[in-house]
């Protein structure tokens, strides 16, 4: 369902300064640590087997259960200053904004492998980066070279080359990088100590809650997960 365009569009550019190194270095821990897990962290997968054994007859309430989870998370503050590998980046981010979009990333992947994705694919891994970044996805994907005409989980299906999947998420990571500078004057003003703090927490919570509207869309359930059941 996505081609490589020949020769008309052209990957966009592997900047090698700090941005660019940032920008990669955010997406590869994104999946790394929010897919995968680390020191504490659990990873998508324990998630959704957490959500799939409280509501084994209903998968999609465990869904709606992984999603209140994690927007309650997003509601909170400092959860992951613990994650010290984010503060070595080469260029500094606020820990707690890329803390967002690493409790954005293991939602939308717990909701993957709840429809019955495989969280081990190069290509879905791919697809869970892009829906962070919402309607600017398939933007994103038409500078890497790829056609879009479909959703996104269908990338797990293309068999993208290594090369054009590390264009797209370097692209991903770039559009984070922006957004983390938007929210972060957004943010600004939770140094008004009440009010503030309700503002962005309200702000994080209604951000997820529509990546999470996404992730339904763009992983409707599998083959596999409908004979699991799933539905």
């Amino acid at each position: 369902m996505f081609d490589r365009k020949k020769k008309s569009a052209k990957p966009v550019p592997l900047d090698k300064g700090p941005l660019g190194s940032t920008a990669l270095t955010l997406s590869q821990r994104l999946m790394s640590v929010g897919i995968d897990g680390k020191a504490g962290f659990d990873s998508a997968r324990e998630v959704a087997q957490a959500a799939l054994h409280d509501y084994p007859a209903d998968p999609e309430r465990a869904i709606d259960h992984i999603i209140s989870q994690h927007r309650r998370l997003a509601a909170s503050a400092g959860f992951v200053t613990s994650l010290g590998g984010f503060a070595t980046m080469a260029v500094a981010l606020p820990v707690n904004l890329v803390g967002f979009y690493l409790l954005n990333t293991r939602m939308v992947a717990a909701i993957a492998h709840v429809r019955g994705y495989d969280l081990t694919d190069q290509g879905t891994r791919t697809a869970i980066l892009l829906t962070l970044v919402g309607g600017d996805a398939d933007d994103l994907l038409k500078k890497a070279g790829v056609v879009s005409t479909g959703r996104l989980a269908n990338l797990a299906a293309s068999q993208l080359p290594p090369p054009a999947v590390m264009v797209v998420n370097k692209a991903v990571g770039f559009r984070l990088v922006s957004q983390l500078g938007d929210k972060l004057l957004t943010k600004l003003g939770k140094g008004i100590p009440v009010a503030g703090g309700v503002i962005g927490a309200g702000l994080d919570a209604f951000l997820l809650s529509r990546i999470a509207k996404g992730a339904k869309k763009e992983f409707p359930p599998t083959d596999r997960a409908l004979r699991a059941g799933r539905r």
